[in-house]
């Protein structure tokens, strides 16, 4: 089948190569001549673990092209899909304005049936709305669809090759036969595609994401909890998630979520609550609780030092929201960075993966090393915002060689309490015991 993606963020660019992955023709459209440009020539604009293997071997299968006129691959496409951003506005609800001006396009561009898929994460009646400014534009015939992604980054790729579940919201039982037929590789070995109408399948994304971005918080509180009263969290987390109704995941605590998705899908529901006189007073505190935890740390920093950390060199390892990603959008490290540099401290962080990124938010106002002990060179304290899988087993040694002091404040929990304690550390992690101190 031929396929329009319209978009190359994460969520088009992982989709797409997906897509062309099944065998379909696909058609990438982006208004970024550069971008477009680069994809052409085979460069990978964002970092995913395993998708630059796909991405080159589907432009080689002539499966995967690029474009950036969208009449070109409207006219060779039966199946559009949006995956456009949908920014939080002041208020928190989800800008559109992408999304409807895309519409609005294609209405105009329009000459035969189409299936417009709305893959971008958006509130109830998004997809009424699209329907309304394409049918505004022309006379003819074609239907809109609200199918939701499900990805994780840094397992983008894996994700959507093996789906949990596939969800399409549709009216139209045309339109559900030809998304059943671009799905059919993963129904075949499985996976469920689950059709309900638009708006539950709009809300689905919403409540899946605000479920998961709850949990994260309430163990993060549990977590806090167990400082005050002597308990381990990993013991109780362990304990918790051996109940299958509970489950493992998402249950490590830390200096909170942040990303793409969670802060503004969060945002964007609780908006849509209050559109609707309905007040979501679970997701309120959750925000709010989320807000303290990303600099929880920050305090006890100060605490070691006496209660002031002007002048104090502090190194932070992990920039990116999560490991194996270049994501820094709501990231914990930006809050903490902030937090450190207004109180007088100068940082020197690293993170190869996600420094360009953090460059052009931040300059020069912090320092950026080359390696993870670079950063570590005369610091007063180490900060871990990011749980990259090379932060897992360090050489203490030679930490504390570059070290002025052995103090390590862990945001992820990066490891078992005795490892600092035998060599020689103070070490401050989420809910556990402080180790020195």
């Amino acid at each position: 089948m031929n396929i329009t993606i319209v978009g190359t963020g994460y969520v088009g660019l992982v989709t797409g190569t997906t897509l062309a992955e099944l065998g379909n023709s696909v058609y990438c459209v982006d208004i970024d001549e550069k971008k477009v440009a680069d994809m052409k020539s085979g460069i990978v604009p964002i970092y995913e673990p395993h998708l630059e293997e796909m991405f080159l071997r589907n432009i080689q299968a002539e499966r995967l092209f690029f474009t950036t006129d969208l009449k070109e691959a409207l006219d060779k496409s039966e199946v559009i899909y949006l995956a456009l951003p949908t920014p939080p506005g002041e208020d928190g609800s989800a800008d559109l304005s992408y999304v409807l001006k895309v519409a609005n396009d294609i209405g105009e561009m329009m000459a035969e049936y189409k299936v417009i898929v709305n893959k971008s994460t958006v509130p109830v009646g998004t997809a009424d709305r699209v329907t309304e400014v394409i049918a505004s534009k022309t006379t003819t015939a074609f239907d809109v669809v609200s199918n939701p992604e499900f990805l994780r980054e840094g397992f983008a790729v894996e994700d959507s090759m093996n789906p949990a579940r596939v969800v399409v919201g549709s009216s139209s039982e045309k339109a559900k036969d030809i998304m059943a037929q671009i799905y059919q590789p993963f129904t075949n070995t499985g996976i469920p595609i689950i059709f309900m109408d638009e708006k539950s399948s709009e809300l689905t994304k919403y409540a899946s994401n605000s479920f998961l971005a709850v949990k994260i918080t309430f163990m993060n509180e549990i977590a806090n909890y167990c400082e005050k009263v002597g308990a381990d969290v990993d013991k109780v987390r362990l304990g918790m998630g051996s109940d299958d109704r509970i489950g493992h995941r998402f249950l490590f605590p830390g200096i909170g979520y942040g990303g793409s998705c969670f802060p503004k899908d969060v945002k964007a529901l609780i908006r849509s609550g209050k559109d609707e006189d309905f007040n979501f007073q679970i997701l309120e505190a959750t925000e709010n609780v989320n807000i303290s935890q990303k600099v929880i740390l920050v305090s006890e920093i100060e605490k070691y030092f006496g209660g002031n950390i002007e002048g104090k060199t502090i190194a932070v390892w992990g920039l990116a929201f999560k490991a194996n990603t270049d994501d820094i959008r709501e990231a914990s490290s930006l809050d903490n960075i902030d937090l450190l540099l207004k109180k007088g401290a100068k940082v020197v962080a690293y993170d190869t993966v996600a420094e360009k990124n953090v460059q052009k938010i931040l300059g020069d106002k912090i320092q950026y090393a080359k390696t993870m002990y670079e950063a570590l060179q005369n610091a007063d304290a180490l900060f871990i915002a990011t749980e990259w899988p090379e932060f897992k087993n360090p050489n203490f040694k030679l930490m504390a060689e570059k070290m002025n002091n052995n103090a390590i404040f862990d945001g992820r929990n990066m490891f078992p309490l005795e490892t600092p304690e035998q060599n020689g550390f103070y070490y401050k992690s989420i809910g556990r015991k402080t180790i020195g101190g």
